[in-house]
């Protein structure tokens, strides 16, 4: 198995030493990847959940390019319709090539209403505008040169480059619990990545993924003393003999990977940076990471 970290880009806890003590802590701890969360705009609905300030992620990804070796970076997951599809495949592919090939781009709908108001997007086309932006990056990341429309009705060569390190490129994982995320990755993704997904959405999605699509979920790590007796505790939380149960049931549905989120979701809980990076350090060792990456 391998394990991805969610990585808090934002809230007054963060800060640049803050955002790479996480990068490399995790990556010492014997992480797989990294993935930093996305709002081009951060409205009132969006910073309840996510308070400022909150680090744009592709910039910040490629900063932590240059100050990491080994661990994958990505995006969990980026709003498909808030950047143009071209400037999104040409900084994904810089990204891609600037890393040595260690990118994950992770991309999904939305949900922040407000934000599409401002940014000018219609809310109701999301899903068909991220649709145009997964075609625009698999055109752009396959080919030198690709076709796209102009705003005059004229279609337009784009001369692309540089081109993604990784054959045939960076995985695409789709974000999003409905079903309309799961045709998505079959479509057009290489794996599905849900958050926070019940066990009863890990089994019925597992089961609807093609053969060669990745199962990506992304769980809590909240480690608790005494064991959690509710029957709809979520994945992740518990002791760690509960959460090494529920990382071998989703094993067993086709996960290769599981991203680990230590963020309480009540921002009112949130821990101090030095007591979060404890805590990953202490996923790395309970979950045995670093024995895993040196098999």
């Amino acid at each position: 198995m391998k394990y991805g970290l969610n990585l808090p880009n934002f809230g007054p806890q963060i800060d640049p030493d803050g955002l790479l003590g996480w990068a490399r802590t995790a990556e010492s701890a014997g992480f797989d990847n990294i993935l930093l969360s996305d709002h081009v705009v951060l409205t009132d609905d969006a910073n309840r959940r996510s308070p400022a300030p909150f680090y744009e992620c592709l910039t910040t990804l490629s900063w932590l390019a240059g100050q990491t070796d080994s661990i994958r970076l990505g995006s969990g997951v980026l709003i498909g319709s808030h950047r143009h599809p071209a400037y999104l495949a040409h900084a994904t592919a810089t990204i891609d090539r600037l890393s040595a090939g260690r990118l994950i781009v992770g991309v999904g709908v939305g949900w922040t209403a407000q934000a599409f108001d401002v940014l000018g997007v219609p809310f109701h086309r999301r899903g068909r505008l991220t649709d145009t932006t997964l075609d625009t990056l698999a055109a752009a990341w396959a080919s030198e040169t690709y076709e796209s429309p102009g705003a005059s009705g004229t279609s337009r060569r784009i001369h692309g480059g540089p081109m993604p390190v990784q054959s045939p490129h960076p995985p695409l994982w789709i974000g999003g619990n409905g079903p309309a995320a799961i045709d998505r990755t079959n479509t057009r993704g290489t794996g599905w990545h849900p958050l926070h997904p019940s066990r009863q959405l890990c089994i019925a999605g597992s089961r609807a993924l093609h053969e060669d699509k990745e199962f990506v979920p992304r769980i809590y790590f909240l480690p608790t003393d005494t064991p959690v007796q509710s029957p709809n505790r979520p994945l992740g939380y518990g002791t760690v003999d509960q959460i090494r149960t529920d990382i071998e049931f989703l094993s067993e549905l086709g996960a290769g990977t599981v991203v680990l989120d230590t963020d309480p979701g009540d921002q009112r809980l949130r821990r101090s940076t030095a007591d979060d990076l404890e805590l990953v350090r202490y996923a790395g060792d309970a979950l045995g990471m670093r024995a895993e990456a040196t098999v």
